[in-house]
């Protein structure tokens, strides 16, 4: 099967949009489909303002359309809501051609966070993308409710998975945190307002924080919190030597869809504080970890957590199943003999 993926986030992004479409797409090129991938690195580009790391790619829907007709995909996926979709949808929309969408971030709380433009404001444009798509992925059940309740209909599951062969509670610890007082609390993720890192610092309590990643807030945050240790970016071995090393992982934003980071710290035997929200809710359980809206007692809770639960029920999360229901809710990239109301819709 020929399958196009059309995304604006995508590398040198780090994120959960670009990990999870290249681990899927992985997945799906080992079980012998061929999957072509539109980006932002392939046009002109401008960056996105308040967060430039981000680049919008500019092109108009007749010379994306070209290069989709060119490709002939079977199946064509639009995984966020930026220009370069927005583009590759009004072309599949003009040409009556079927697509699925993707809901990965949560954009309207997103955007509110970085411009203080209500969340409220940003759902018509959410529905508005989303209504032409056959199916809507969405990664869990309570994520899927809320676009049920803003509005958003043709809704599938999509869940995420964990790389087991990597994250794996018995790898030796990072030698960054050999020395550190215990316990140990850590963050990994990018260092901006929409992570809410600076919730996790602010707690109080014993031990170390130890923040891993990069981002526009960093700067700020460590030269406020003086006793964090920032180790910057981190990937493969090193990052999974920081997640064995933590007695604890704290998830403090409230804006994610899911988390993948969440179960990359179960799968190394590590438990997970997080606030009662989307994502976390949905992951955790009373084995593997703690939620309050109280973080420092989401803290304190999960610490007595038995690791090697967290690692066990990690290891029910597989790239391999995130594949095949990613591939099973796919649309055929084929004319729609409605074409009136699909056009109607756009």
């Amino acid at each position: 099967m020929r399958i196009l993926i059309v995304t604006d986030a995508w590398e040198p992004q780090v994120n959960g949009v670009v990990r999870t479409i290249k681990a899927v797409t992985d997945e799906l090129t080992r079980s012998g489909h061929r999957v072509s991938i539109i980006s932002p690195d392939q046009y002109r580009s401008l960056p996105c303002p308040s967060y430039p790391e981000i680049r919008l790619a500019m092109v108009r829907p007749k010379t994306l359309g070209e290069r989709i007709a060119a490709i002939a995909p079977d199946a064509i996926h639009l995984a966020t809501e930026g220009p370069l979709c927005l583009a590759a949808r009004r072309w599949c929309i003009d040409c009556a051609i079927g697509f699925t969408t993707a809901y990965h971030t949560q954009f309207p709380d997103y955007i509110a966070r970085r411009t203080g433009i209500p969340a409220r404001a940003i759902w018509p444009y959410i529905r508005w993308f989303h209504r032409p798509a056959a199916r809507v992925l969405a990664s869990t059940e309570s994520i899927r409710r809320e676009l049920r309740d803003h509005g958003v209909r043709h809704l599938a599951p999509w869940g995420r998975g964990v790389d087991l062969s990597l994250f794996r509670p018995e790898t030796r610890p990072h030698s960054a945190l050999a020395r550190l007082a215990r316990p140990i609390q850590l963050y990994v993720g990018r260092i901006a307002v929409e992570k809410n890192v600076e919730a996790f610092l602010a707690t109080p309590g014993l031990g170390t924080k130890v923040v891993v990643g990069d981002g526009p807030a960093r700067a700020d945050l460590q030269r406020r919190y003086r006793d964090a240790v920032f180790l910057g970016f981190l990937g493969g071995r090193d990052l999974a030597a920081a997640y064995a090393g933590a007695d604890v992982f704290v998830f403090p934003s409230r804006t994610d869809t899911f988390g993948l980071v969440i179960l990359e710290a179960l799968a190394s035997g590590t438990p997970v504080a997080a606030y009662p929200v989307t994502g976390p809710r949905d992951i955790l359980t009373e084995e593997t970890g703690a939620m309050d809206d109280d973080l420092a007692i989401a803290i304190a809770r999960a610490l007595t957590r038995d690791r090697s639960a967290c690692a066990a029920y990690a290891g029910r999360f597989s790239w391999r199943a995130s594949a095949r229901q990613f591939l099973g809710a796919l649309q055929p990239a084929q004319p729609i003999a409605d074409v009136g109301p699909f056009s109607a819709l756009a």
